[in-house]
């Protein structure tokens, strides 16, 4: 299974990517493979605020929906329209084309909550 170095992942299998004083938020292969093909994603609005652990849209594909979950708090800052037309970005390249909000991060220290990658490897059982 994908479990990509120098990002930080969350028990519900989304990842953040941190860029200074913002983050990329994304979910995890793992996810993807767990959803199967995904077909529509709700995504939150520019501007919203967002608390730790908070969901803030929902992926829905053939066989489950799913909330989407912040690992950090945070003001939504972008998010990836792409996935209006194409929510199958998830599956073939959720680390890349397949990101889902990027966010100003209120705290930094919340980070450390976060798994790394070999944490995360050892919750999948990678």
């Amino acid at each position: 299974m994908d479990v990509r170095e120098g990002l930080l992942y969350t028990d519900e299998h989304e990842w953040l990517r941190v860029e200074g004083e913002t983050g990329v938020v994304g979910i995890t292969a793992y996810a993807a493979d767990q959803l199967g093909d995904v077909v529509f994603v709700e995504l939150p609005q520019v501007g919203r605020t967002l608390e730790r652990a908070e969901a803030f849209g929902v992926v829905e594909s053939v066989k489950a929906v799913s909330d989407l979950f912040s690992p950090v708090g945070g003001q939504v800052l972008e998010v990836n329209e792409a996935l209006a037309a194409h929510p199958e970005l998830l599956n073939s390249d959720p680390y890349g084309e397949g990101w889902i909000i990027r966010l100003r991060i209120a705290d930094e220290g919340a980070t450390t909550e976060l798994k790394d990658a070999a944490a995360y490897r050892a919750l999948i059982g990678a």
